[in-house]
């Protein structure tokens, strides 16, 4: 059976229990049973591997020796097990012993966890399909890496979604232009489900790691947190899946509620790649965290100013923003002032509305800048659409190739071969400064469509006004007719 047809059917399984209601119970559900399956898998290859080795998970609290046998606990006795037992012991787990670092993770993941499934008998069929995953088997492994990532794309009534998934071919072109070498310290502020720090692997993986020790840096570098429990988990599984031993570095934690001025010299980093949350705000008092000319309520914006302080000299980062950050006033012109007086802002990708759908239907852009120096000119490229397609869909995503005219068009590392075009256009700073740091700056290259007359567009809605009001009157007529007789 592939494991894609064995993720269906476990979800099908859960679908009959009375206790999973939704998809956001559901794939909480799947999380936890799929890390502990994983995290055993793990934990029995590194026993192999390293002499003396000892799990950080408790004997009896193993998959292996409570699931893996498919005759073994089921009904009542399974519940009871996994509620009385398991969940207490994981949820309060020593951080002592050599091991500390990956107990630190079994606790941060069952901190918020649930068992939602009420029926002992639904469990023990869903044990039994997961067990039949064997996460050490790397085509396996692989496999079901892009099944996970379907499964959150498909999550679209967790509520929020949009705030922890970005599309994986946005996160790939990011990290491609940003091109991440092992041992620069990378870090993402609001992770979500790790889609930046995935494909920051498989990037480095492809490119330049070529022995054990390079794979080595390649984790030690990676720095991430993520606030909420539900993508935090997700994201920590994730980690295993992608041959991540010690995914301790993914802090389960609110980047904005450490004060601002806090971040030291030793919190630098090389490289920042994210998605911070927008459209939404910040719970009361996290902006009292900021200096007073950097307050909002506004999570991108706090994200922002914080992203240019923590960037070392030299260091670069590729951040989604939407449109509003752009065209904002007040606190917003001020970061933005700032943003280009300490970096180079030498890039905004801007993509269509419909990239994000159907979580969000928000026009969103890339912003790409490095610490250090000054920004002189900005360049802008404007994403479309594929030619003979209204918009991206869940049917019809974005995809990387749609970004091969812009990485066709970048210039090479130091981007010296640039030149305008038909989607491509500069702007310098001056001009930026002289917009009140407007950087909402439309394509000059495009043609205005003529809408036609507002006189002749008013008579034409007028008319159409009046044809509704008189079919409304007919409806109306009909019916009476019909009610009195």
């Amino acid at each position: 059976m592939s494991v894609r047809t064995i993720v269906k059917s476990i979800q099908d399984e859960m679908r009959k229990d009375a206790g999973v209601d939704g998809d956001a119970q559901r794939i909480s559900q799947l999380c936890w049973m799929f890390f502990l399956k994983i995290i055993d898998d793990q934990d029995q290859e590194l026993e192999l591997v390293q002499p003396g080795y000892e799990s950080p998970v408790p004997d009896e609290f193993q998959w292996r020796n409570w699931a893996a046998d498919r005759e073994g606990m089921t009904g009542d006795a399974l519940l009871s097990f996994i509620n009385n037992e398991l969940f207490p012991a994981l949820k309060n787990l020593p951080i002592t012993g050599p091991r500390r670092h990956r107990a630190i993770v079994v606790r941060s993941v069952f901190e918020d966890a649930y068992n939602y499934m009420k029926s002992g008998h639904q469990l023990r069929k869903v044990v039994n399909k997961i067990d039949d995953v064997d996460f050490n088997d790397l085509s396996e492994r692989q496999h079901f890496g892009d099944i996970y990532e379907q499964l959150l794309n498909d999550l679209q009534s967790a509520g929020n979604a949009g705030e922890y998934y970005t599309p994986r071919a946005v996160t790939a072109f990011m990290t491609d232009r940003i091109d991440p070498k092992p041992g620069e310290i990378l870090f993402d502020p609001a992770c979500g489900t790790g889609g930046f720090l995935t494909c920051a692997m498989r990037h480095m993986r492809e490119r330049y790691v070529k022995r054990p020790e390079d794979e080595a840096l390649m984790q030690a570098s990676l720095r991430a947190v993520e606030k909420k429990p539900l993508p935090h988990m997700l994201a920590v599984t994730n980690m295993l899946l992608h041959g991540v031993e010690d995914p301790s570095f993914l802090r389960h934690d609110n980047t904005l509620a450490r004060p601002y001025i806090s971040w030291g010299q030793s919190d630098r980093v090389d490289i920042v790649l994210t998605n911070p949350p927008f459209g939404g705000q910040e719970e009361d008092g996290i902006e009292t965290n900021f200096p007073a000319h950097f307050r909002t309520r506004e999570t991108a914006d706090l994200f922002l100013a914080l992203i240019v302080r923590l960037l070392k000299p030299g260091g670069r980062a590729a951040v989604v923003l939407p449109d509003g950050t752009l065209f904002g006033e007040g606190m917003k012109t001020r970061l933005k002032e700032h943003l280009m007086e300490e970096c180079n802002l030498h890039t905004i990708v801007r993509l269509p509305n419909s990239v994000f759908k159907p979580y969000a239907s928000i026009g969103t852009n890339l912003l790409f800048f490095e610490k250090g120096q000054p920004t002189e000119e900005t360049w802008y490229w404007e994403h479309r659409v594929p030619e003979g397609q209204k918009a991206y869909s869940m049917t019809k995503p974005i995809r990387l190739e749609h970004f091969a005219d812009c990485v066709a068009w970048w210039g090479g590392t130091a981007r010296e071969a640039r030149q305008e075009g038909p989607q491509a256009w500069r702007v310098t700073a001056e001009a930026v400064k002289a917009r009140n740091y407007n950087l909402d700056i439309k394509n000059p290259h495009t043609v205005e469509e003529d809408h036609g007359d507002p006189a002749e567009l008013l008579a034409e809605l007028r008319a159409a006004e009046a044809k509704a009001a008189g079919l409304r009157d007919q409806l109306k007529s009909i019916l009476a007719e019909a009610l009195a007789r």
